[in-house]
């Protein structure tokens, strides 16, 4: 097959040289959102979207995202047959009044999946189930509060059945604190990781990357080394935040695609690898920096998902332009082909 690019031709050239490297690179931006907030004032997700997780599941990709009315977070469902054009298919995981954790608040962010990077993400079943991870927080709001991490489950992907938090910030070291974020569970070898960022106490507070591990989905034991990715040196890209892990399987390595934010206030999506799921080593370069003015990244360009399809990696992310509370927040995604 003939090579449209010398880049294809290099990649191509550096994986017969060595079979199990990789290129996490997505250089081609389409540009545009995706996936935007909803025009009904009275929709879950009438302020924003944020925070994409893509997978496949019975012949379609899928996309949980979080939607926000004003008062606080839910999970939606968009559905694709070509990873561009997105359905939305509805509010997947409500906020419940008469439930303490999730009365304001209630953000699915990931689904037990394959983990090879080169796969489209088909779900895996646990126990007969689908299984997913949550985090809420206990106040209304944008993130106001301490928010937690629990498991939920699922046998369709539509209805999901929530588990008591198993994860608290009180039950954490000083890195964390100030509140759980995002999740991301990868099973592998029998083992369960659960990867989170999480913040310190205070106004001004730092974002860090931590794991905790299980054999039965009940007691989790917080890695002794955590935080596993730290805020950089003053002036690194990711001084001040190391956020939102997505954790892939690439070849003999680990591919932890994660955010950052630095002192000037830019949000990037960037990459550490590693042999092992602890000791991730950071990468040197910005896989999806900040689009000039006027693009739908112009602001943040960040929270990773990476899926494999057709030969391309595909890399979907936070797009937002313009500044809170006038600011808009969508899911753009760039991929590793130029678009056609």
């Amino acid at each position: 097959m003939p090579f449209s690019s010398r880049r294809q031709f290099l990649s191509a050239l550096r994986l017969s040289i060595f079979p199990d490297s990789h290129s996490f690179e997505t250089p081609f931006k389409l540009n545009r959102l995706v996936v935007a907030a909803a025009n009904d004032p009275a929709a879950f997700d009438s302020k924003s979207v944020d925070c994409p997780f893509v997978f496949h599941h019975a012949g379609s990709f899928y996309m949980t995202y979080i939607g926000f009315d004003g008062q606080g977070y839910q999970t939606g469902l968009a559905q694709s047959l070509n990873l561009i054009d997105w359905q939305k298919r509805g509010c997947i995981l409500a906020r419940d009044a008469k439930n303490p954790i999730t009365r304001f608040n209630i953000a699915m962010n990931w689904i037990v999946r394959e983990n090879d990077i080169d796969s489209p993400g088909e779900l895996k079943k646990v126990k007969g189930r689908y299984l997913g991870v949550y985090h809420a927080y206990p106040n209304a709001g944008y993130e106001q509060g301490a928010a937690v991490i629990g498991l939920c489950w699922s046998t369709d992907v539509m209805q999901w059945q929530i588990d008591p938090p198993c994860l608290s910030p009180k039950d954490g070291a000083d890195w964390e604190r100030g509140g759980l974020y995002k999740p991301c569970l990868v099973e592998h070898k029998g083992t369960f990781y659960l990867f989170y960022n999480a913040k310190t106490e205070g106004k001004r507070w730092h974002e860090q990357i931590g794991v905790a591990t299980s054999s039965d989905l009940k007691t989790w034991k917080r890695h002794v080394a955590n935080p596993i990715i730290s805020n950089g040196a003053a002036g690194a890209w990711d001084e001040i935040f190391a956020s939102d892990p997505c954790v892939v399987r690439a070849g003999k390595e680990w591919a932890f695609f994660y955010y950052s934010l630095d002192a000037k206030g830019k949000a990037r999506d960037l990459l550490a690898t590693g042999r092992d799921l602890f000791h991730p080593k950071k990468g040197e370069r910005i896989l999806i920096d900040v689009g000039p003015a006027g693009s739908v990244d112009s602001t943040y360009a960040h929270k990773p998902s990476v899926v494999s399809y057709d030969g391309a990696l595909y890399h979907f992310y936070c797009a937002v332009s313009g500044k809170y509370p006038n600011e808009t927040r969508g899911i753009a995604v760039a991929r590793s082909a130029k678009w056609t």
